[in-house]
């Protein structure tokens, strides 16, 4: 079956040859499946466009998570540093002072 045109004359051939029950209920299921997945590609090629936009959303939203994340992160280290700092400049004074004054 190459084309539609062609679907017809094998129809009216089948029912001039008058098939039994069973092969009718088979070919009728084997059209409604084709049907079926002729109707479904054509949702998913008219669908498609919208599902690419979606997930290029999301991708996006995605991205810009992780950015803000590693942001915050980087942050909350260089704070970290700095409060090691603090504290060292505080401990190297006491040090400093306490050397003097045990002189």
């Amino acid at each position: 079956m190459e084309t539609v045109q062609e679907l017809i004359p094998l129809a009216k051939e089948m029912m001039a040859q008058k098939p039994r029950g069973k092969l009718v209920k088979l070919y009728v299921v084997g059209s409604v499946l084709a049907l079926f997945g002729v109707l479904l590609g054509l949702v998913e090629t008219v669908c498609s466009p919208f599902t690419a936009a979606s997930r290029q959303r999301d991708e996006q939203a995605a991205a810009a998570e992780l950015r803000a994340a590693r942001e915050r992160q980087a942050l909350r280290t260089q704070a970290l540093q700095e409060k090691g700092k603090q504290q060292e400049a505080v401990l190297c004074g006491r040090a400093l002072s306490n050397r003097q004054h045990a002189s």
